[in-house]
């Protein structure tokens, strides 16, 4: 099991920068669409910065202050600072998360990380303790004008001259100088998609890995020549992208999902969690597929979840309990398969975490497992089961989200209220423009 925070602390961090002559310090934050944003200090701003942050202007940052409110602090996080491997050593870089205050030292509520930060103070109030495992699939394409890709490989595929396994290998390198622990990496099924499976952590250290990763992928891709995209559905006719997300609570160091004794070996609070992700997940759907693109992945045929239900073996199922380790305490955790990894990792794993909760506080029954082929189920079928579906777009996921107390306390209200003006724009966007779908369709015959 991972530690939450490292021994880094202002003391390492000022050493760090002096021992490896660091030049320059980025700071690092996020937007409410989850958009890594960067500013650079040099190494005589560095002990200020660690004692009272640096002020920037918020007013240009999405889903941040308005123009006569728009003075931001960045204090740095000491113990997420890492030395940037693909800048060479003799011009060295670091990189440090940061969180956003107010002028006055209060968080900033439209801060993703302070958002992420309640909620797990919430889990923490109630002695849990959330870890995370996202597997994020991408794919490499020969540029980013058109989605032309590397192979024509499928699941776990290994070809001669495998350009992208050496584009994998470097990455996993790349993670783990930067101390993001790898757990595998594949060919995953659509051609030239891969994944690259991080090893479980702490719900707010694994954001920041992601968001960290998201970046080095790319960063890796481009050094070749090469584009790396996490767009849900870049390709007609194939998979798509997904984030599931492995997740679990444990009270200390014992897996509060575990029972030895039940026939799934999952507790009480495991089934109450897993219903509350199967209750809420039409409410949160908005926050784990974020964009017009991700609805055409969640169709069914393509191994993305839409019905929502879960299982042990079923992929179709909405939460899957993997059954790697059967009976083994700490591997015993939920997987919620409908992400997308184009998400914003804190605010997906807060409406994850407070579904789950809600589910927990309020001791929801779980259903029995579905673990038929549910995409070869008719529409009759699948009513006589009870078995419902998330929503189908962006404006239908918007819908539901704007009516959720769950999401809106999850978020705050800055967040929240800015997240769906935000979404809503790109959905009137969308509805405008004209696609070349509908020029090539109906432009010689209407």
């Amino acid at each position: 099991m991972s530690k939450t925070k490292t021994l880094k602390d202002k003391e390492y961090v000022l050493k760090a920068v002096e021992e490896n002559d660091v030049k320059f310090i980025r700071l690092w934050f996020t937007d409410i669409l989850g958009f890594l944003k960067s500013f650079a200090i040099t190494k005589p701003e560095l002990e200020t910065a660690l004692n009272e942050g640096m002020g920037f202007d918020g007013s240009s940052i999405e889903g941040f202050a308005r123009i006569y409110e728009s003075d931001m602090i960045a204090m740095p996080d000491p113990s997420t600072f890492q030395i940037i491997p693909w800048r060479p050593k003799e011009d060295a870089v670091a990189r440090m998360f940061c969180d956003i205050l107010e002028p006055n030292g209060k968080p900033y509520d439209g801060c993703p990380r302070w958002a992420l930060t309640r909620n797990i103070e919430k889990a923490k109030k109630k002695g849990y303790t959330f870890y995370v495992g996202p597997e994020l699939e991408f794919f490499y394409f020969k540029s980013a004008q058109a989605p032309e890709g590397l192979d024509s490989g499928g699941y776990f595929d290994l070809t001669p001259l495998d350009v992208a396994s050496d584009l994998r290998r470097e990455t996993v390198q790349t993670l783990e100088k930067i101390g993001i622990p790898v757990e595998y990496s594949h060919h995953e099924v659509a051609p030239s998609q891969h994944e690259i499976d991080l090893r479980y952590t702490d719900a707010l250290n694994m954001a920041d890995s992601a968001m960290t990763y998201r970046l080095v992928v790319k960063e890796i891709a481009l050094k070749h020549g090469i584009h790396a995209s996490f767009i849900p559905k870049p390709i007609f006719g194939q998979n798509g992208s997904g984030m599931h997300v492995h997740q679990s609570l444990f009270k200390g160091d014992k897996n509060a999902f575990f029972d030895a004794n039940d026939r799934y070996y999952l507790s009480d609070t495991a089934r109450s969690y897993i219903a509350g992700l199967l209750k809420h997940i039409a409410e949160i759907t908005s926050v784990l597929n974020q964009w017009v693109n991700s609805y055409k992945r969640l169709v069914p045929g393509y191994e993305a979840p839409c019905y929502i239900s879960w299982a042990k073996r079923n992929r179709s199922a909405l939460v899957r309990v993997p059954e790697y380790k059967p009976g083994k305490e700490k591997a015993t955790r939920a997987e919620l398969r409908s992400p997308d990894p184009a998400c914003n990792p804190y605010l997906a794993f807060s409406v994850m975490l407070a579904a789950g909760l809600e589910g927990v506080d309020n001791k929801y029954e779980l259903p029995d497992p579905i673990e038929e082929d549910i995409y070869g189920m008719n529409d009759a079928e699948r009513g006589n089961r009870g078995i419902a579906t998330v929503p189908g777009s962006l404006s239908e996921a918007i819908k539901v989200t704007e009516e959720s107390d769950l999401v809106r306390n999850a978020l705050g209200d800055h967040i929240f209220e800015k997240f769906i003006d935000n979404k809503r724009i790109e959905w009137d966007n969308y509805r405008l423009h004209v696609s070349k779908y509908e020029i090539d369709k109906y432009l010689s015959i209407l």
